[in-house]
Formats: structure tokens, sequence, C-alpha cells
């Protein structure tokens, strides 16, 4: 079974002052591809608020083109957590 993530996406493209790097070091951060992450922000680079790794359409089909390696931030939303039902709100997706 696949992970309602994956049919979702919200939290993803909730805000762009959402996926800060905050626990991550150096090291860690190197590790994201640069196209990928807005040093002078301290974050993930993002479109818009969608971040820039995020691929296909949230509420429908998506996945992170640098799950392995994602920030502290994007491993600690779960799902149905207050954010990630914060995040669907706002795209109108049902409560998980």
């Amino acid at each position: 079974m696949s992970s309602p993530c994956q049919a979702c996406g919200a939290c993803c493209a909730y805000s762009a002052d959402w996926p800060r790097f905050s626990t991550e070091d150096d090291a860690e951060i190197a590790l994201i591809p640069a196209a990928y992450v807005d040093d002078p922000a301290g974050r993930m680079r993002c479109d818009g608020d969608r971040c820039s790794a995020l691929a296909g359409e949230v509420g429908r089909a998506v996945s992170c083109r640098v799950y392995a390696v994602r920030p502290e931030v994007c491993r600690t939303c779960e799902p149905g957590d207050p954010e990630c039902e914060m995040a669907r709100r706002r795209y109108g997706l049902p409560p998980l």
C-alpha cells in the first residue's frame, strides 16, 4: 500500500517559509542537490509556496525528488498530524 502522502503533497506546497533547515548541519544540507536549496534563506528552494523538489500534482499524485535526503522538517510532518491537516484544508482535501 502506498503512503497517503503520495496522493497529496499539500504540506510540500503550503508555504515557502515551511521547509526551513533547523537541525541540519552543513554536511546534511550538502547532500541535497544545490538546485533545490535556497542558501540565503536557509531553506529548500520554492516556486511560490511549492517546494521545488515536489514533483506531480498536489492532491493527485506526487513524489519528492530528494526524499532520501529531505530536511528534518519534511521528515517530521506525518499523515494526519495537525500540520498535515492544515495543509490539506488549504487545498480543499478531506482530512485523513
